[in-house]
């Protein structure tokens, strides 16, 4: 198996920028007491968050990534790939249960199925 993904599909950095600009906001608040310095682990869980989750394409298969843990769905499990109203990208899979693809959305749908090698198909 291949340890290096053809792909990294990841959120926006804006958000990572955001949990940064909130944390520096949050220093004069946690500077009072002990107590209020808790308050900064919200954004650097949310920075966490935004540097780690995403999809990994492979080859042979899709790593979906999450603040805590990751699932790993070969491709000839997928039977379809179908878009939320908000053009989110969700994996429906051989047993029904269905995954959602974290950063992939129509937009960039098929710079992902080309790094997996995968084709478009279309059902008449």
């Amino acid at each position: 198996m291949r340890s290096k993904p053809l792909l990294r599909v990841r959120k926006t950095g804006a958000l990572m920028v955001a949990a940064v600009l909130a944390f520096v906001s949050g220093v004069p608040l946690a500077s009072v007491s002990w107590a209020w310095a808790l308050i900064l682990l919200i954004p650097v869980a949310f920075f966490v968050w935004a540097w780690r989750a995403g999809t990994d394409v492979y080859a042979d298969r899709l790593r979906v990534r999450a603040l805590f843990g990751n699932t790993t769905v070969p491709w000839q499990r997928i039977t379809e790939l179908a878009p939320d109203r908000s053009g989110q990208i969700s994996a429906l899979l051989d047993n029904g249960n269905v995954i959602r693809l974290t950063a992939v959305t129509t937009d960039n749908l098929p710079k992902v199925l080309a790094a997996g090698g995968q084709q478009i198909g279309h059902s008449d």
